[in-house]
């Protein structure tokens, strides 16, 4: 902290020696030097010190486990210290959650849902002992059945806790319009919208991919809120007068409009350095707003990032293939990328580039694969041995990238074949295994979706899976459980040794379990396993039967004919 502000103060001593007021430069750069000068001086003044026991605090209410209970008194010094006791800094925290979930690319993980369920811990807590607290607030933010709670909630009376099946996952919000996605999840409606909006293809609460961005109303769910509301007496949260999502404009100005100008001509230059430096500013002004990845897109920067894709500088060629994933977010914007010769490119930096490039191509063959018609090209490109090689050598980032590129690419069935040629299913087998089992689920996904092909079918049996995958049907996580049957009908379709292997391995019980506690799907595949189990046991039973029967026989006449 002592050499933060340290380098902070030499800094700001540096910056205020530059006369740049005086300098020939355009009058938003002179605007932000004067910005980041102050930040600086403010920086100077302010000095934390370490809180040992907020500290503990939150780590204590960060690490417990979901059904244990928290300490009022860690919660009550968590919302003072913090500054979370009103209901308006609580939601002001939750928007900024949910930008960081927004921002991390639709792959939150368990660290972000760790936050949440902190922050809805706290919230709880602040609603529950306060419930007249900061009601101008309340009025102001939260649905109109806050007002009503306040009047009810008299004498030591408390504003009843909204169950958390109320909640929308993203806002932590009561819902008001809640829909489902095609996950089975569901979200308050303008949430879900707005996550889309983004250029986000997942579910923000499973990861998974989703099928379709239709979003379809959750009547029971509705009018379960609205019996609860009028049980609690509170007024019913009223839907928005109108389905349609309320986009907020973001035009730029005309000062970006020049700045972009100005970093597209840097970008065709020939100087290295111009290239690079313009190559990360497009990189970050595309990360920030839709509108800036419209106006750059529209402006030609496309066919000029796709050219320095082969540049001999690692840090450019990183930028670059950085900038291009994110403009693909914008779906106008993944034609354009592909129509301007990229993905060869893109593939390259995927082969030889650093390890975040490589990352970032992994990323971007993701993003781009989205459209049904670009799977085909990319696949026939030649990006999936680098794929693979990314899962099986990258970081753990890497290997979600490569591994949900990979799972995108291999839902074309043409995909599947050059996938196993490839050698994802030793690779996959690896991550199953590996101490820590980060990528189980990937794994798991990926094995699932490439079992239906006759090559993955064989290289999955002859890497002796199914030890490995009667495991994960008994002891997996749901999802696991369900991926893991999956590749097992696959594996023992018409196959009567594997039948054998996974009947000796004991799989039945596991399959009964899953068949009646599993997910939908997986309650679907475990009863088409017992079927088949069944039929096979029940031809082992008759074979043996006839074995005996025909043994007895030749034991029978073998004694007839003894003199």
């Amino acid at each position: 902290m002592h050499k933060f502000h340290e380098v902070t103060a030499r800094l700001e001593q540096a910056l205020s020696r530059i006369s740049h007021e005086n300098l020939d430069i355009l009058e938003e750069v002179k605007e932000q030097v004067e910005l980041v000068l102050a930040q600086f001086r403010r920086a100077k003044g302010r000095v934390d010190v370490p809180d040992v026991e907020l500290y503990e605090d939150i780590l204590s209410l960060y690490n417990k486990s979901n059904d244990a209970a928290a300490d009022p008194e860690v919660l009550r010094r968590l919302a003072e210290k913090l500054q979370l006791v009103g209901i308006s800094e609580l939601m002001q925290e939750s928007l900024a959650l949910h930008e960081m979930v927004s921002a991390s690319g639709g792959d939150p993980g368990a660290i972000f849902e760790k936050m949440s369920n902190l922050l809805k811990e706290i919230k709880d807590f602040v609603q529950t002992e306060n419930p007249n607290l900061d009601a101008p607030a309340r009025e102001k933010n939260l649905p109109p059945s806050s007002s009503s709670a306040q009047t009810t909630a008299v004498g030591n009376h408390k504003a009843p806790v909204i169950p958390d099946d109320f909640r929308c996952p993203i806002s932590l919000e009561l819902m008001k319009d809640p829909v489902i996605v095609s996950t089975g999840q569901t979200y308050e409606r303008s949430c879900i919208e707005k996550w889309l909006e983004q250029g986000h293809r997942t579910c923000p609460k499973t990861q998974q991919t989703l099928s379709n961005p239709a979003l379809t109303p959750n009547y029971v769910l509705r009018s379960l809120i609205a019996q609860w509301c009028e049980a609690n007496g509170i007024d019913p949260p009223k839907r928005p007068s109108s389905s349609q999502p309320s986009k907020t404009k973001f035009a730029c100005s005309p000062a970006e409009l020049t700045k972009i100008q100005i970093l597209l001509c840097k970008l065709s230059s020939s100087n290295p350095e111009d290239q690079r430096m313009a190559a990360g500013e497009i990189r970050l002004l595309a990360k920030r707003n839709a509108d800036n990845r419209v106006a750059i897109a529209e402006a030609g920067a496309i066919p000029l990032l796709v050219k320095i894709l082969s540049t001999p500088d690692s840090r450019t060629q990183e930028h670059a293939v950085t900038a291009l994933l994110n403009l693909s977010i914008c779906e106008d914007n993944k034609g354009s990328i592909i129509s301007s010769g990229a993905v060869p490119g893109i593939v390259q930096v995927l082969k030889k580039g650093s390890m975040e490039a490589r990352e970032n191509a992994a990323a971007t063959l993701f993003s781009l694969s989205v459209v049904d018609e670009n799977k085909v090209a990319i696949g026939a490109s030649g990006a999936i041995p680098p794929l693979v090689t990314l899962l099986s050598e990258g970081t753990q980032r890497g290997k979600k990238d490569a591994a949900t590129a990979l799972f995108n690419l291999c839902i074309y069935q043409g995909n599947k074949g050059k996938t196993v040629r490839a050698g994802v299913i030793p690779t996959l087998m690896r991550l199953l295994t590996e101490p820590g089992g980060g990528m189980v689920d990937e794994a798991l996904a990926i094995l699932a979706i490439l079992a239906s092909h006759p090559e993955a079918k064989s290289a999955i049996g002859a890497a002796k899976a199914m030890p490995v995958l009667v495991d994960f049907i008994g002891n997996g996580l749901p999802r696991n459980k369900e991926n893991a049957a999956a590749v097992l009908v696959h594996l023992c379709a018409g196959d009567q040794q594997h039948l054998a292997d996974a009947e000796e391995l004991g799989v039945m019980g596991h399959l009964v379990d899953l068949a009646q506690n599993g997910t939908d799907r997986g309650k679907r595949k475990a009863a088409q396993l017992l079927q088949r189990l069944s039929r096979f046991v029940e031809q082992q039973q008759r074979s043996q039967s006839q074995a005996e029967a025909q043994a007895e026989q030749s034991l029978s006449q073998s004694r007839a004919q003894q003199p």
